[in-house]
């Protein structure tokens, strides 16, 4: 019964949000396959940190992305998705320097963020080797 209930309001939520926008590609390997800021987003972030940016509270602790100050300085923001932080997996081995740096700048500029300049590729790449 606690899974269905899980289950249902996974699905209503995953629902509201891909009302106004496309599905993002599922990946069938290792790596994702999404390209867009927005569509890695839904795939790897959204879960935990919301649709809006906000965050939760709950069993854990998941940050708010929205209106956050830390997202300004790029090097934090690109350590945290290559190596993760706290309870949050990295993903330097499931996305490209591309991909980092487009779902870097989706949240660098939503949820109230107005953050630049953008990341690029080879920023990442940069960083990664330092």
């Amino acid at each position: 019964m606690f899974s269905l209930a899980i289950g249902l309001m996974t699905a209503g939520v995953m629902a509201a949000d891909l009302t106004a926008q496309e599905p993002p590609p599922l990946s069938s390997g290792a790596k994702f396959v999404a390209q867009t800021g927005q569509q890695l987003y839904q795939i790897s972030c959204q879960g935990c940190h919301m649709a809006d940016g906000k965050g939760a509270r709950g069993v854990g602790l998941y940050p708010a992305l929205a209106n956050n100050r830390n997202l300004a300085v790029s090097e934090f923001l690109i350590f945290v998705i290559m190596n993760g932080k706290s309870g949050m997996p990295g993903f330097r081995d499931y996305m490209s320097d591309e991909q980092i740096a487009n779902v870097a700048n989706h949240v660098r500029s939503s949820f109230g963020n107005n953050h630049g300049p953008d990341v690029t590729a080879g920023f990442v790449k940069d960083f990664s080797s330092r």
